[in-house]
């Protein structure tokens, strides 16, 4: 346990230690005792902050989640308000400050009252508001908060590790769940032959004359009157279609601002496609690719399928995997380390640094009460696989490796693509790819997998993610942290890098809106339909 001194308990110190070094020159015995006076006070203090801390603390200073709920589903960009308290059993009263959540970086958590008191044998209510910014399974891992003693010159920070999972969805994938599913049409195989038929639809077949039993929403008035009798319109409907949805996951659409990167808006893309494909009736699956492939969804259709894509969207989009992660094993082993001490009851004190299977053992034990239940991402070592089994089960959130993957990732999407045109009992109708147009000098692959697709007579469809909305429009600000100077610093930092960031960022928005012209360019000469895409009001277009 750590104590740390306010500023006022620091100036204190400091006259203190002025005021003995004034009276020990002048040879002045009351500065000199004055001065040892406040030194020792100074020192009394300290010691009995951290023992009325520890006495509290012992006694039973907790904070729990009155849900019972282990995992919170939300959508990503929503916000909502979990209840959370802190309760002190101790006879003494617990002044605390600067309380905060700790948890995931792709949620923006805002904890009230961040200060205040916690009766003795009593509890105080918290309101935790949570911003999801980015898809996928993330943690709140507790609170910190920091308890000061009586006279308020030193201070205790305490972390409360009680794990919630918050569980991240698309946009369009909220809708989903609460609208009918399955189309009229299923009448046809699985190989995805589009035809049309009558019934109800929205593309117009024929004027006819009115027949008993038509409803008057089918009757065409303009036509009516021109002809002087009454006509109705016969509309037509798609048979079923067989979607396949390829997305791009490569690990450079994650730059940029969390939830307001590339492959952020991608998966909301993908997540859309499927929505409209499954609710009209529709077969869809889903391959994700990078730099190898990533996850495959067969194509079915109804309401566990939307299930299954989500599932596939958040497990495998992430960069858990060694060969996405921008961590090692030694990362790995000092972040769960880190989250780990808390709650394991000899706080990891009787483990040796590098002993990664001493800790792998212990991880696997406290796993169990994890709030997701995940498999373990590919890796290369055992006890590097429970360790990242251990991160994604508490939501832990890592970077994403530089290594470049775009080529590789170009590669296995030109590999895919081919790989669809050679099916035949589960061909798709319709192929749907999300990603980055390649550059003209290396268009030659994937105009040859376009063609093999176009000749067994399936439609190629793309939509590229906006690459000018991994720039942001602000950056987010720094959290506080345990030093007012710290603070102090890192919001000048802050406003330094905001002007910088200011200035580039116009001409570096420009620069992405007209590769993404050029690139829309590129496939409609190879005869895909392109996906218009909505101009960026914030900077300049092609």
């Amino acid at each position: 346990m750590h104590v740390y001194p306010t500023r006022t308990a620091a100036h204190l110190a400091l006259a203190g230690v002025v005021a003995l070094s004034v009276g020990i020159a002048l040879r002045e015995p009351n500065v000199v005792a004055w001065g040892g006076a406040v030194l020792v006070g100074v020192a009394l203090t300290r010691s009995v902050t951290l023992f009325s801390v520890m006495r509290i603390r012992n006694a039973g200073f907790e904070m729990l989640w009155p849900d019972a709920r282990r995992v919170v589903r939300m959508t990503r960009g929503s916000t909502i308000e979990l209840r959370a308290e802190v309760r002190n059993r101790d006879t003494l009263a617990a002044r605390y400050d600067k309380l905060r959540v700790v948890a995931s970086p792709a949620l923006d958590c805002v904890v009230d009252p961040p200060a205040g008191e916690v009766k003795a044998t009593g509890s105080v209510a918290l309101t935790v508001k949570v911003r999801a910014l980015r898809t996928g399974f993330h943690g709140i891992h507790g609170l910190a908060l920091e308890v000061r003693g009586a006279p308020a010159l030193f201070e205790v920070p305490l972390t409360f590790a009680n794990a919630l999972g918050i569980e991240v969805v698309p946009r369009p994938r909220a809708r989903m769940v609460s609208v009918p599913h399955g189309g009229k049409s299923h009448t046809v195989s699985a190989t995805g032959r589009s035809g049309t038929r009558r019934g109800d639809g929205s593309e117009l077949r024929e004027l006819r004359d009115i027949v008993p039993g038509d409803s008057f929403r089918r009757i065409a008035w303009k036509a009516s009157a021109r002809r002087g009798k009454l006509m109705a319109r016969e509309l037509e409907r798609e048979e079923r279609d067989v979607v396949a949805l390829v997305l791009d996951a490569s690990l450079e659409l994650w730059a940029g601002a969390l939830g307001d990167a590339p492959l952020d808006h991608a998966i909301d893309t993908v997540a859309a496609l499927a929505e409209a494909h499954l609710t009209q009736g529709d077969h869809v699956g889903l391959v994700i690719v990078a730099a190898r492939e990533l996850a495959r969804v067969p194509s079915d259709g109804g309401r566990a399928q939307g299930a299954a894509i989500t599932r596939a969207l958040l497990e495998h989009t992430g960069v858990l995997a060694a060969d996405r992660s921008g961590w090692d094993e030694a990362d790995v082993a000092v972040q769960v380390a880190e989250h780990l001490r808390p709650v394991d009851a000899r706080g990891l004190r009787d483990l040796r640094r590098g002993r990664y299977d001493k800790l792998a053992e212990r991880a696997a034990a406290a796993g169990r009460d994890a709030p997701f239940a995940r498999s373990a991402p590919d890796t290369r070592t055992t006890s590097d696989a429970v360790l990242r089994r251990y991160a994604a089960a508490f939501g832990l959130y890592g970077p994403p490796s530089l290594e470049p993957e775009k080529d590789a990732a170009y590669a296995t999407l030109v590999t895919t693509l081919l790989g669809l045109a050679r099916v035949r009992s589960t061909r798709p109708s319709i192929v749907h790819v999300v990603a980055p147009a390649p550059a003209t000098e290396r268009a030659a692959p994937l105009r040859a997998a376009v063609l093999a697709l176009k000749k067994k007579g399936v439609a190629v469809r793309w939509s590229q993610p906006d690459l000018a909305t991994g720039l942001g429009e602000t950056e987010r600000e720094p959290n506080g942290s345990h030093d007012a100077l710290h603070d102090e610093s890192d919001a000048r930092a802050f406003a330094a890098n905001a002007e910088v960031f200011a200035a580039l960022r116009g001409p570096a928005r420009a620069r992405a809106n007209l590769v993404a012209a050029r690139g829309d360019a590129l496939l409609r000469s190879m005869g895909i339909k392109v996906s218009a895409r909505r101009p960026d009001p914030r900077g300049a277009t092609a």
